[in-house]
């Protein structure tokens, strides 16, 4: 520990400085000038003014108006000072803390980032599916008009009267043993030829002309709508459209401002044409859309063989089979669909008999 430094000293009246000698002493500094004369600082009457950070030389003052004041380029001074004075605490600052400040800092970016990691990984699904739990099926349907509207629009829907009400009839079928249903289900045929079909809020299904021509029967139509219809009772798309779109959706919901959230139409549509959904919520969307179709009445070979006709097809239309890039692996989802379909209760009725499938297939013409 060194108590003799040198350092600058300028009397506050002049902007001549003096190179001085300093003293550390237990209650004050003692400051000799070149001159010879003897300077007291007492402790008390001295404040820090700069040398908190890197680089920067200490400077003390005394006096309020016209402070003097002493430089000192050195910044271990003020450890010495310390060392000397160890009651003076606060009143000047400690170099020897800095390093563990800069270490507390990083630890506490660090803690920030993982605070963020989990709230995104586990905090916000967790606070998403509370959220789409309560949300009222109207604010469900607002939201998902407006994100069907921009996603479908009104120029690109396939809407011939007869074949609609042809789907309309499986969708009826496969709806009719449910007890009290609280949405409205309506089917949006959209003229693109991607193999696709999807789920929006509030009970909207959109399937897209590309899957159509590629059904066989109405019974494989029919697996499809099953399990978008699960996606959509089961909560699945509003819960991950909160989860994917901005927070600026999710607190619009949870402050209760329906207008707000429908403003959201675009980033919804955007969100939907893009949404995957998690391993688990397809499998219940397969399970309970499997259960639909047994419940109705309807032949599930239907949908397995239409999962099987799209996992051949995979590899000749990638770019088109969109509805394969959504879901989970084809030939896992097939075995654990004909478990579930082992046990079929009772025979199977054929849905549209009186109806060439192949006609469906006009819908856009």
């Amino acid at each position: 520990m060194r108590t003799e430094w040198h350092g600058y000293y300028l009397d506050g009246k002049t902007a001549a400085r003096q190179r001085v000698g300093i003293h550390l002493m237990r209650t004050g500094l003692q400051i000799t000038t070149e001159s010879g004369a003897t300077l007291w600082w007492p402790y008390a009457e001295i404040r820090q003014t700069q040398g908190f950070y890197a680089g920067e030389q200490v400077r003390l003052e005394r006096g309020v108006e016209l402070p003097e004041a002493l430089l000192v380029p050195d910044v271990s001074f003020l450890s010495d000072l310390h060392e000397v004075a160890p009651e003076l605490g606060a009143r000047f600052h400690d170099p020897a803390r800095r390093k563990m400040r800069v270490t507390l800092t990083l630890v506490a970016a660090l803690a920030l980032i993982a605070l963020i990691g989990a709230l995104y990984l586990w905090g916000i699904p967790a606070l998403a599916a509370v959220v789409a739990a309560r949300i009222p099926v109207a604010w469900e349907e607002g939201l998902g008009s407006s994100a069907v509207d921009l996603l479908a629009p009104q120029g690109k829907r396939c809407t011939d009267p007869s074949r609609i009400r042809r789907i309309e009839a499986i969708v009826g079928t496969l709806v009719a043993p449910l007890p009290n249903p609280a949405y409205r289900f309506r089917v949006i045929v959209l003229n693109d030829p991607a193999v696709n079909a999807l789920a929006a809020p509030g009970g909207y299904i959109v399937v897209f002309r590309g899957l159509l021509d590629q059904t066989r029967m109405a019974e494989e139509l029919a697996g499809v709508l099953a399990h978008e219809l699960q996606h959509i009772l089961l909560r699945h798309t509003t819960r991950a459209l909160l989860q994917h779109a901005s927070t600026g959706l999710l607190v619009a919901v949870l402050v209760g401002d329906a207008g707000g959230a429908m403003a959201y139409g675009l980033e919804s549509a955007r969100v939907l044409g893009t949404l995957q959904y998690s391993r688990r919520s397809e499998e219940e969307a397969d399970t309970a859309g499997m259960r639909m179709l047994l419940e109705a009445g309807i032949d599930p070979a239907g949908m397995i063989g239409f999962y099987e006709l799209l996992g051949k097809l995979g590899g000749d239309e990638p770019g088109l089979l969109k509805y394969l890039s959504t879901h989970p692996g084809t030939e896992d989802r097939i075995q654990k669909l004909r478990a579930l379909a082992a046990p079929a209760p009772r025979e199977a009725v054929r849905l549209l008999p009186d109806y060439d499938w192949r006609d469906i297939r006009k819908i856009c013409a």
